[in-house]
Parts: C-alpha cells; sequence; structure tokens
C-alpha cells in the first residue's frame, strides 16, 4: 500500500521536472514544504512505522505460540488478532500526525522527490519528534529481535528433542523446525540491517548536528529495502527446492 500511493507522487515530480513542494499547493521550495511534501512526508513516517509496530506483533504471536501453548491457546482469540491491524494503524497515524500539529517539521530533501521528517538543522521543537520517532523504532527493533531469538531458540529446542535417525515421520517435523528456524533468522537479520542506518541518521542528525541528505536518502532507501525483500524471500524459500537445498546443507553440516 505504501509502494503505491508513493510511488506515484514520485513519478509524477520526474514527469514534470518539479519538486514535490512545487507540485502541490501551498508551497515553493524546500524551506516551505507544499500539502504534497507534507502528506509525503507523513506517508513515508507512517509505512516505516506502521509495518514495524505489525512485525512485532506477529513476532510476538510466534514467541507465545512456541514458548508459551497454554496461555496462546487461552488468551490469543481470533478477535483479538482481527482489532491488532486496525489499532496499530490508528496509534501510528496519529503519532505520524504529530509534524503536521506543529511538533517536529516535514521537510524535503534533495533532488525535491522526495520528504521525510526534518532530522537536523532545527530547534528542539523540530528535532524532538525525530528523535522520538527513532527512540521508538529502536525499542520496536529490540523487542521484535528479542521475541524472534527466542521463538528461534524454542524452535532448535523442539529440532534437538526429535530422534536424529529413525523413521521417517520422526524426521519429517524436525527438519520443519529447521526450515522456520533457518527463515525466521534470515528476516531477523534483515530487517535489524535495514532498520538501524535510520535510527543512526535520526540521532546523528539531533545530537551532533549531521546534515547530510545523501546519508539520509540511504537510510531510507535501506528502510525500503527491507519491505521489498521480506516478501521474497519468504516465498522462495518456501518452495519446495529451496527447502531441499536447505535440508541438504543442514545434513551435511
Amino acid at each position: 500500500l505504501g509502494k503505491c500511493l508513493l510511488s506515484p507522487i514520485v513519478l509524477a515530480a520526474y514527469a514534470y521536472n518539479r519538486s514535490l513542494s512545487e507540485l502541490g499547493p501551498g508551497g515553493s521550495g524546500e524551506d516551505e514544504p507544499g500539502v504534497l511534501c507534507q502528506l509525503f512526508a507523513f506517508l513515508m513516517a507512517f509505512f516505516g512505522l506502521a509495518p514495524t509496530l505489525l512485525l512485532l506483533a506477529m513476532a510476538l504471536e510466534c514467541w507465545l505460540s512456541l514458548g508459551h501453548p497454554y496461555f496462546y491457546r487461552r488468551h490469543l482469540t481470533r478477535r483479538l488478532g482481527a482489532t491488532l491491524g486496525p489499532a496499530a494503524a490508528g496509534l501510528c497515524a496519529l503519532f505520524c500526525a504529530l509534524p503536521l500539529l506543529g511538533f517536529g517539521a516535514p521537510m524535503q530533501y534533495c533532488p525535491g522527490t522526495w520528504c521525510f521528517i526534518r532530522m537536523a538543522g532545527g530547534g528542539p521543537r523540530q528535532l524532538g519528534f525525530p528523535v522520538l520517532y527513532a527512540s521508538l523504532m529502536g525499542l520496536l527493533v529490540l523487542a521484535i529481535v528479542a521475541c524472534n531469538v527466542s521463538s528461534m531458540r524454542h524452535l532448535y529446542g523442539m529440532a534437538r528433542r526429535q530422534p536424529r535417525r529413525g523413521a521417517p515421520p520422526a524426521a519429517a517435523p524436525r527438519m520443519e523446525e529447521l526450515d522456520h528456524l533457518v527463515l525466521l533468522g534470515l528476516m531477523t537479520v534483515l530487517f535489524t540491517v535495514c532498520s538501524l542506518p535510520l535510527i543512526i541518521r535520526a540521532y546523528m542528525g539531533a545530537f551532533a548536528a549531521d546534515f547530510n541528505e545523501n546519508a539520509d536518502l540511504s537510510a531510507l532507501r535501506f528502510l525500503s529495502v527491507n519491505s521489498i525483500v521480506d516478501p521474497w524471500v519468504f516465498i522462495i524459500f518456501r518452495t519446495s527446492v529451496f527447502r531441499t537445498f536447505v535440508r541438504r546443507v543442514c545434513r551435511r553440516l
């Protein structure tokens, strides 16, 4: 959804050879972001935070189902799962709308085809939001990594408890657990690597006054790569050919 909403705005800016502030009403350049630039900054912040919050919900669900199955069976229902999505989206929308209310400031970045929250070169009121945004992202990343590592530990323990040599029905669950273990490890590493650059850039811009638009653009690209590559990692890994390859490597090791 984020790609579908943001990509046409960028393509329109390139097609008309104009910046986002010039395309939308109410803006004339970098110092005065227009309505379109403010909307773009809001969507960028929202679609950076909302999937992370949903990933945390998924990581918690995985951890509870593996480590605390009785609690999971008793307290986690389909109704609760159905309400988590809209609730997470609503909270993220309210939080990311703070710059539109004066706490934080949208800013157009070079080459004028994208906008985000100002991460350097402002007062305490302007830089407070990116620090809060980065801190929240950092806490979510730590929580997701902790949940996934705990889930991986449970999967590894389940695989170890299966007999190594025995009937084929006993070996099949063990290899299925190893499949999930490797997949969860890959996605955890990918998510962490893609999320950390934005957090680091926000702190550097606020506390070290490091204003570097190229570095900020690279950090946003890393964050976008995660949402693009993560589904493909899941899809490719679930294919029978790739799973057979991983199983042979696991047996060799």
